[in-house]
């Protein structure tokens, strides 16, 4: 089997001392082999690439599968994914077509956005076009499960205006001004999110990597962390007896941490049995992070999230969910993207910067057919489409950041939330949780791994917050 032998023995050296190995410094590997079940060491014949691809598109592939058994036979696997430490910062409710609209005029003509023709009918049949967003604060936009299957509408992706209109909760002494259904057609552009442009066009970006579900926060955010929603399509919290990712990771002896922000909880509380079993050794500030990154002692793996819980949906938050302000959110990846490029531990990084799902803001893209993770049908309320889990959500954006990610590159390949969960299955050799992730293609395609273009990482500025824009949402929101 392909590198077999030297995957799991370098994973052992990994895992042990958090760094990479070369074939001259294998080792012996113990008897069972890596940490876990003995059913996650078995050996593995890949299958061609063609043959993967074509069982990915025919869900053919099931809990328990190994990456190596899903993804082909020209792709890495373990420890010849030369990532030592794997990061993840998943932000709040944006489109893609809501902050690249404009990428093409800034630098990357290859990216995929709505044309300049684009618009929806407001509920009098009135074209609504897109236009440049100057209000950084608006009222939060409808991305239920109702909402969000309406404005796909079948694949006519027409209904963003009228799901809106007169959607969502006014500001004390705000006006139906602030709930016209027209806010959900805009988009920024590089004078607002200078960063975002930024690492678009220097590092890898994907244009078709969507959200698991047409829905909220909790389903969507469940499906990177445990590969299905377990039949949520609204706020329920998920099964307390539900295996996540971080059950995996704790069987095969990974090191990995969880940093929140003070102010609110992590994003995989939601989880709250695993929560309260791991909390204490694995939930940390995100100053923690900013340290460890200088100390260059990142664990194998983590999430980085912003202010959740509570705080989400405050104007000034960093969590970039409507209504908050884009640029505190920019700031706060910022932070993290200035502290990474400075560690001692760039070398061996990958941090995978995306959204939760689309917050209710147009883009153009039909969500494709996607494989169902389980047997289980969403729960629904009255008045819900009676769809299923076999679509994707929206597109959302997606910017890998490392020295081996892609320069100036968009992946055109088909991805979702789980996605990423397949590229840390597939660095961890660890088994699918469910069909979904299962059949899930890894990003690959934004990586170079034989010529790494950003050994030397790039100067960067984390921007300020411009202050009459912030000062404007206080005006607004802040009463």
């Amino acid at each position: 089997m392909r590198g077999l032998r030297k995957v799991a023995a370098c994973a052992l050296v990994v895992s042990a001392f958090g760094s990479g190995c070369t074939e001259e410094e294998l080792a012996p590997l113990p008897p069972g082999g890596l940490p876990g079940p003995p059913e996650w060491n078995r050996e593995v014949t890949p299958p061609s690439d063609d043959a993967a691809r074509d069982g990915r598109a025919a869900c053919a592939y099931g809990k328990g599968a190994l990456p190596a058994e899903t993804q082909g036979a020209s792709y890495p696997n373990g420890a010849e994914i030369p990532i030592d430490h794997v990061l993840v910062v998943m932000m709040e409710n944006r489109s893609f077509d809501h902050y690249f609209q404009k990428l093409p005029e800034y630098g990357q003509p290859d990216v995929d956005v709505a044309p300049a023709s684009f618009s929806n009918p407001d509920p009098n049949g009135v074209p609504v076009p897109i236009y440049h967003e100057s209000h950084y604060c608006i009222v939060d936009t409808n991305h239920e499960w109702k909402g969000s299957h309406e404005q796909v509408n079948d694949g006519a992706m027409d209904g963003f205006v009228r799901t809106n209109h007169g959607w969502g909760t006014l500001p004390p002494g705000g006006t139906e001004t602030l709930r016209d259904g027209a806010r959900a057609m805009g988009y920024f552009d590089a004078t607002d999110l200078p960063l975002y442009y930024f690492l678009a066009n220097e590092f890898s970006i994907a244009d078709r990597f969507f959200c698991s579900l047409q829905g909220p926060t909790f389903p969507n955010r469940s499906y990177l962390y445990a590969g299905s929603s377990f039949g949520v399509t609204g706020g329920d919290l998920p099964p307390g007896d539900a295996t996540t990712v971080f059950d995996y990771l704790e069987a095969r002896q990974v090191d990995w941490k969880v940093y929140k922000s003070p102010n609110g909880a992590p994003g995989f509380a939601t989880f709250f049995t695993q929560y309260l079993k791991y909390q204490a050794d694995h939930v940390r500030l995100t100053a923690d992070f900013l340290a460890d990154a200088a100390a260059g002692t990142l664990p194998s793996f983590a999430f980085i999230d912003p202010g959740l819980g509570v705080v989400s949906g405050n104007w000034d938050n960093d969590d970039e969910h409507p209504p908050a302000d884009p640029q505190v959110g920019q700031r706060f990846v910022g932070t993290l993207v200035d502290a990474l490029v400075k560690s001692p531990a760039w070398s061996r990084t990958a941090l995978f910067i995306t959204y939760d799902e689309h917050g209710g803001l147009y883009d153009h893209v039909v969500p494709p057919p996607a494989c169902k993770p389980d047997d289980l049908e969403p729960a629904l309320a009255a008045g819900d489409p009676a769809e299923h889990f076999d679509e994707l959500g929206m597109r959302v954006p997606l910017i890998v950041v490392s020295p081996y990610a892609k320069q100036h590159h968009v992946s055109h390949e088909t991805y979702d939330l789980t996605s990423i969960l397949r590229f840390i299955e597939a660095r961890f050799v660890m088994p699918a949780l469910t069909g979904r992730d299962a059949n899930a293609l890894a990003p690959w395609d934004m990586f170079d791994f034989d010529h790494p273009p950003h050994l030397t990482p790039p100067a960067l500025s984390v921007p300020a917050v411009d202050p009459a824009k912030y000062a404007a949402c206080e005006a607004t929101f802040g009463g």
